[in-house]
């Protein structure tokens, strides 16, 4: 079973940063940013900052797991976390290189302005509705 790792990310004015995904014949939708966990990851939250890096270029500290989505084939665990930098010219992920894969663009959204964006999947509107509220409510463990 495939383990994947997810980053509901707050910045510093509560914003959220979201990936923007424009693919051929597909209308534009938006996921957070992540990837899998790889076998040289000692843990999920080590593979959630790496997946940070590499798509960002950025350093996130993890609030806390916020929700795990199981399917058939993948387990994606869903994290709270907050950035206070990034650096989208210094990603690094393969993907970014592969133009067959369609575009990647990081946005920031406010929370309340999430119910008007297509995101993968629909389960998570409302994690990302209250990330602010729930950031603000919990000691920060990393």
């Amino acid at each position: 079973m495939r383990h994947a790792v997810r980053a509901v990310l707050l910045t510093p004015s509560s914003d959220l940063l979201l990936m923007k995904r424009t693919r051929p014949n597909t209308p534009p939708y938006w996921v957070l940013i992540g990837g899998g966990v790889e076998p040289d990851d000692p843990t999920p939250e080590d593979a959630l900052r790496r997946e940070i890096r590499e798509e960002i270029g950025g350093e996130a500290k993890i609030v806390k797991h916020l929700h795990t989505i199981q399917t058939a084939d993948t387990i994606q665990d869903i994290y709270l976390a907050t950035i206070t930098s990034w650096n989208f010219n210094n990603r690094t992920g393969p993907e970014f290189t592969d133009s067959t894969r369609g575009k990647y663009e990081l946005e920031q959204h406010h929370p309340d302005t999430i119910k008007t964006l297509n995101i993968k999947p629909p389960a998570l509107k409302p994690l990302l509705h209250q990330a602010p509220t729930q950031a603000s409510t919990h000691e920060n463990p990393s």
